[in-house]
Parts: structure tokens; C-alpha cells; sequence
């Protein structure tokens, strides 16, 4: 028997249940995902899930089961069942479908932080890291900023210079499985019955952090390539892993591209630190482009602003409105915001 409480079922989620016409029915978490089928923890044990016509032909893709997700099953055999129903998500994060303009792919739902995994190598890159924090703070999940490899030599210097400009207060732990200390501080900041999803590139150390979290070998690992220097993808799905004292992991496979899949607009404001100066603009519906009397540029000309931050901040923007607009709008208004990428290349060559 397994006590769903560690994997977070509590009074909110039986509440939820009630109001579904399966409440009469077992239920349970989503584990992984797999090509055909669901892997599921539920009371009675584990059990692979597929999907009942009702719920793989009236939802779109996006709101099929993730990992995380709290779902109702018909069982038909020992370790078999049927996905009748998904409770309510909450806290969802998303990513825009690799190669699309406007879909949206569900990463892991019911998460409370997401670790945003960059290792202190040659794959530190802080605008993928901008990315991933508007992304998760969007969704209400806190982030933490966790530097793998930091046994490695590298500038701590540098790399907090470089983080100087997030307005947001982003916790940043400096980790390595070879100095246990760094990972026992992370092991305490995970509070029992918190979920946490672990993003970030390939070769970062996903699933070597997450094995050195649980103390054991749950996830298998790969070297990194010696004729690229970069990741291989250890992981192929998102999965969940149990921790002792009811917290959990869920390992995701290394993403080359993490699309912005909502309207951004306020919390990019607040990740790259514009939101203050922008209080100060001439104009309150000032775009911080080439608007006379606009703080945020006089920010970025005095150096208070890093320029590549601000590029990447109206890169996001432009990227948010897109996902997120109307076919009709976006023909209607991208004129308009065809000069951000103008300006910015003029901002560039100063």
C-alpha cells in the first residue's frame, strides 16, 4: 500500500475530487509518461494507465496527463487501469511546443520550485537562464537557480556579475556531487511534501543531482561527449522520484529550446529589473523603445541596465505577445513591434 500523502494528496485535492462525477473511482499521480501509456502511484500500488475515449478525444494535447498530474482511473487488471478524469492542476509548467507559433506543451503540473539547472562550464549561458525564471515565475513556482559543476575553476565573481540584473529574489546554490555539502543544503530546502522539477540543458547534471539528492542511484547518467564537450540526454522522459520525507523530484530531459507559452508581459518586467524604472517613464503605456522620456533606456545608457539583458528582455517580450495574440492582432500590430528589433540592433552597435 502506498500513503499518497507523500506524493502530495491532501485536503484540497480530495475536495476537487468530490465535485468530479468519478469521485467513486480510485485515484492517483502521475509518474512518467511514456509513448502509449501512464505510470501511476495510487494507494493500491503502480499501474500503467492509458486514456478513456472521453479524455484522449475531448481535451487538446496540452491538457492531456503530464507528470504530476492527480488523475481518476478505472482499474481493469492487477496492474492495469483507465484514465477516466484529471483533477484541477495547479502550478503547470509549460513550454511552447518545439516548432509551433502558438502551442503550448505541459511539462509537469502540481510543481512548488523549480530548480533551473546550469552548470559552471562552457554551458553557463544566463539568457537561457532569463528564460526558464520568466517562464516558471508565470506559473507561480518559485525558482531556484542551482550551478552544477562547481567543482570546476570558474569566476564567482563573474557569474553573480551576470546575475546582478534579476529583479526577482532567485535563491542560487552553487552544487557538486563530489562536495556533499552543496548537496545537503539542497536536500533542506526542499520541504517535505513539496514537488520540485528539475529543467535545463543536456550534460547540466540533471540526473546525477537528483541521484546524489536521493542518495542513490534512481535515474541512470551518461558522461559528458569528449569530442563536443556537451550533454548527451540521459533522460527521455519526465519522471518522477520519491525522496525520503515525502519530497519529490521530477527529472526532465535536456531542452535545447524552452519557448515562453503565456503573457509575460508583468513578469518580465519584474525578472529583468525594468518594472522600477519604468515607473518613472513619461508615457504609462511607454514600450522602453525609442519613447522620449523613457527610464528604462536612460537606465540601460547610464549602465544601470545591463544592454544584453534589456536586448533579451524585448526579445522575451516580443516572444510572449506572439504566443500569445491573435492571429488578426499580431498581423494588425506587428509593424509596430517590428521596430523593437530594429532598435535593438541599433542599441547593439553602439
Amino acid at each position: 500500500m502506498n500513503n499518497l500523502s507523500l506524493y502530495g494528496w491532501d485536503g484540497d485535492l480530495f475536495q476537487l475530487k468530490q465535485a468530479s462525477s468519478y469521485k467513486h473511482l480510485s485515484h492517483g499521480r502521475v509518474t512518467a509518461v511514456n509513448r502509449t501509456n501512464y505510470e501511476v502511484v495510487a494507494e493500491g500500488g503502480r499501474l500503467f494507465c492509458e486514456l478513456a475515449g472521453n479524455v484522449l478525444y475531448g481535451k487538446p494535447s496540452f491538457e492531456l496527463p503530464c507528470t504530476g498530474d492527480w488523475i481518476i482511473f478505472q482499474p481493469f487488471d492487477d496492474n492495469r487501469g483507465i484514465i477516466v478524469d484529471i483533477l484541477p492542476r495547479k502550478h503547470t509548467l509549460y513550454r511552447r511546443r518545439s516548432g509551433t507559433i502558438s502551442d503550448r506543451q505541459a511539462i509537469a503540473s502540481h510543481v512548488d520550485k523549480a530548480f533551473i539547472v546550469q552548470s559552471l562550464d562552457s554551458n553557463f549561458n544566463i539568457r537561457r537562464t532569463e528564460r526558464f525564471i520568466v517562464q516558471v515565475m508565470e506559473e507561480d513556482i518559485r525558482p531556484v537557480l542551482v550551478l552544477t559543476k562547481s567543482d570546476l575553476e570558474f569566476s564567482r565573481n563573474r557569474v553573480e556579475e551576470s546575475l546582478r540584473h534579476l529583479g526577482a529574489e532567485i535563491p542560487v546554490f552553487y552544487a557538486s556531487i563530489l562536495y556533499p555539502e552543496t548537496i545537503s543544503a539542497l536536500q533542506e530546502y526542499i520541504m517535505p511534501g513539496e514537488s520540485v522539477v528539475l529543467v535545463g540543458s543536456s550534460g547540466v547534471g540533471k540526473s546525477s543531482l537528483i541521484n546524489a539528492l536521493c542518495g542513490k542511484n534512481v535515474v541512470p547518467t551518461s558522461e559528458v561527449s569528449r569530442s563536443s564537450g556537451k550533454g548527451r540526454h540521459t533522460s527521455t522522459r519526465r519522471e518522477m522520484v520519491l525522496m525520503e520525507g515525502g519530497r519529490i523530484l521530477i527529472d526532465t530531459p535536456g531542452v535545447r529550446e524552452f519557448g515562453l507559452a503565456s503573457d509575460s508581459a508583468e513578469t518580465l518586467a519584474n525578472v529583468f529589473d525594468v518594472s522600477d524604472f519604468a515607473a518613472s517613464c513619461r508615457f504609462p503605456d511607454c514600450l522602453h523603445v525609442n519613447e522620449p522620456g523613457c527610464s528604462v533606456l536612460e537606465a540601460v545608457d547610464s549602465g544601470l541596465l545591463e544592454l544584453e539583458a534589456y536586448k533579451n528582455y524585448l526579445k522575451l517580450r516580443k516572444e510572449s505577445w506572439y504566443f500569445s495574440t491573435s492571429e488578426h492582432e499580431k498581423r494588425k500590430r506587428a509593424r509596430s513591434f517590428g521596430k523593437i528589433t530594429e532598435e535593438a540592433k541599433r542599441m547593439k552597435k553602439r
